[in-house]
Parts: structure tokens; sequence; C-alpha cells
């Protein structure tokens, strides 16, 4: 038996499917299992994972239709017995993807909106959404259409060799940060569908690492890509001393280094899903986007987000984020002193 999962999100939602992943070699424990990914980190952040057979990387976005038509009638040759959509994939494109390598049974979710519109009727085997739940709780529950209906399960996991823990281990002693603080910081967020709305300002992630510095005399790590180095540099520029851009570095590089923070402090992004991973407490910045469904998993964490009645207003949809009152105000009116009790408190409830 051969079982492909299809995962074309971001990093974070590609780590989001690895419990899902580790039920099925539990379930399924000679067959081979593969997961096709459309993003280079993605690929990455699954290489070491003991549960799969291999991770195909295609990228769709810069490979074009014909190639890519072309690239999913061979992977249809594998004659998959299985083929999952991972969850949130209300996408016509995923779906069409799903039915064009999925040659028997083809497993997805039932949406609760437009799943006529997106052709979720070209999968064979449904379950209906239950916009309620955690993202990780919506992967897991498709594997009840394949018979499995696990009692309990384990959070997201990134694999990590010694390669990966000894560069953070020479990263950390460059730095001189013995029995200091560390405290990690992602101010950036997806640039796609206006989603750079969602960011709270970068001023306040400069002000908040000042205070870290200057009281706690703390080491603050600022993370992000290549896309945001602006965005960090300015950020270190604005703490002074005690700040770091973290520059250059692979993403299971980036993994090890957050690993080894005390705290994690950011918006709800791929890299605060790689730190609920390895169980560092986050502060999370939420503003239009729910975090119902993708709050840190598997770890302590406060959420900071601003009660209104119009948030959260986002959804996983092809629409871009607008805000209907035009000031998105419910990240924006989020100030320094709010996300700076979060992060008290939650270093107080964590001591060690």
């Amino acid at each position: 038996m051969k079982i492909l999962l299809v995962s074309l999100a971001g990093i974070g939602n590609t780590l989001l499917v690895t419990p899902l992943i580790e039920l099925l070699r539990k379930r399924f424990t000679k067959e081979k299992i593969y997961v096709l990914v459309m993003l280079k980190g993605a690929k990455e952040l699954l290489e070491r994972n003991p549960n799969l057979d291999g991770v195909i990387l295609w990228n769709f976005l810069k490979e074009g239709v014909v190639s890519s038509f072309r690239f999913l009638l061979n992977l249809r040759k594998e004659n998959f017995d299985y083929s999952i959509l991972s969850y949130p994939a209300n996408r016509l494109e995923y779906n069409v993807i799903n039915f064009i390598v999925g040659k028997k049974e083809r497993v997805a979710h039932r949406y609760n909106h437009l799943f006529y519109t997106n052709l979720g009727f070209l999968n064979t085997r449904l379950i209906r959404e239950d916009d309620k739940k955690h993202d990780v709780e919506e992967n897991v529950r498709l594997l009840s259409l394949l018979g499995i209906h696990p009692e309990s399960f384990d959070g997201p996991r990134i694999y990590l060799t010694d390669e990966d823990d000894n560069f953070a281990g020479r990263f950390f002693k460059d730095l001189n940060t013995e029995k200091k603080l560390i405290i990690g910081m992602h101010a950036g967020t997806a640039t796609f569908k206006n989603q750079m709305k969602r960011r709270w300002d970068k001023e306040k992630f400069g002000e908040l690492g000042k205070i870290f510095v200057e009281r706690d005399s703390a080491v603050v790590l600022i993370f992000g890509g290549k896309e945001e180095g602006e965005l960090k540099t300015f950020i270190r520029d604005s703490v002074g001393d005690g700040a770091y851009t973290v520059d250059n570095t692979s993403i299971r590089e980036t993994s090890a280094l957050i690993k080894r923070c005390r705290l994690f402090v950011s918006a709800d992004s791929g890299l605060m899903h790689i730190a609920a991973s390895f169980g560092v407490p986050c502060v999370a910045i939420f503003g239009p986007t729910n975090p119902e469904w993708v709050y840190p998993y598997g770890t302590k964490y406060m959420i900071v987000r601003k009660d209104l009645p119009c948030s959260p207003c986002f959804y996983y949809s092809q629409r871009p984020l607008r805000c209907k009152f035009g000031d998105f105000r419910c990240i924006e009116s989020i100030s320094v002193d709010d996300v700076l009790e979060a992060t008290e408190k939650l270093l107080k409830e964590t001591e060690y």
C-alpha cells in the first residue's frame, strides 16, 4: 500500500500535519508514506521525519500549469491507495491536484463554505469540517475516514539532528549567553493576500525588546526569513545592544535556535508553531485571525488580542485580508504593555 499526503500550505501548516503523519505510521507500519509539499522550507522541515518514506517537492507557482500537469500525471502513475488532502485546503486548485494524483481513494474535508465552488466533491472520502477545532485536530480527524480513531496523540514535532543542535550550541557560545534569559521574537507574517496587515508594529516590537534587555539583561534573538531582513534590522537597531538578528540559517538551524529560547513572542506565524513544538512558552499576538484554529499547540502560551465584535474576520479563503473599518484596530490597538503583561505572567508560570 502507498499513501500520499498532499500538504501545499506554509511551514506552520506543514508542521501541524506531523501528528497525523505519526498516527498514520503507527497504523500502517509497513506501507509507504509520502508527502507532497510546495515550499522548500516545508520539505526541509519534514526531511528527517522517520515516519516518512519520502518528501516530494514541487513549486506549482513557479513551474506553471503545463509542467505541473505533467508532473501530476507522472505522480499519478505511482498508484497511491490513498491521497490525503491536509487541513486547511479549501481551494479549487488543491482539490484538482488531489483528484489528479489520487487514482483510488481521495480523503479530504467537506468544508462549510464554497464546497461545490471549489470542487470538493472530487474527493471520494469526506469528513465535515469542524470550525471549532484546532488545525492539528482537524488533520487528525481525517484519519477516521481510514478507520483510525486515536484516543490520544502527540503534538507537532520536528526531528533535529546532532548537526542541527551543534550549530545552535556554537551560535550561543559565540554570543556568550550562558545563564542569560534568551527571548526569541518574530515580527513577520505571510505577505500574500495582504497578510502583512496582521503584523504588530515593528516599533512596538523594538520597544518590547528594549525592556527585556534593559530590565532583565536578556538576549533578544530576532528571527525571520530573507524577505524580512529590513524588518529584523529595524527591530535590532531599536533595541540596541543585547539584540541579534538570526540571518542566513536554514529552517532546521532556525528551529534549533528557537528550541533554546526561554520565551517566544510573535504573531501567529510558522515560527511560533516551531517554538510550540519544542515546548517553548509562546506569547502569540492575534489580530484578524482566529486563535482557536492556530494557537500554539502543545506548550504553555498566552494569547494577546482585543475582544472586538469584528474579530476574527480573516478566514481560509482566496480573498485578500481587508478591514471594513479601514484601520485594523484589532492589531493596531494592542499596546506594548498588553504584550509585556502577558510575557511577565507566562515567565512566572513557567519558572524552573
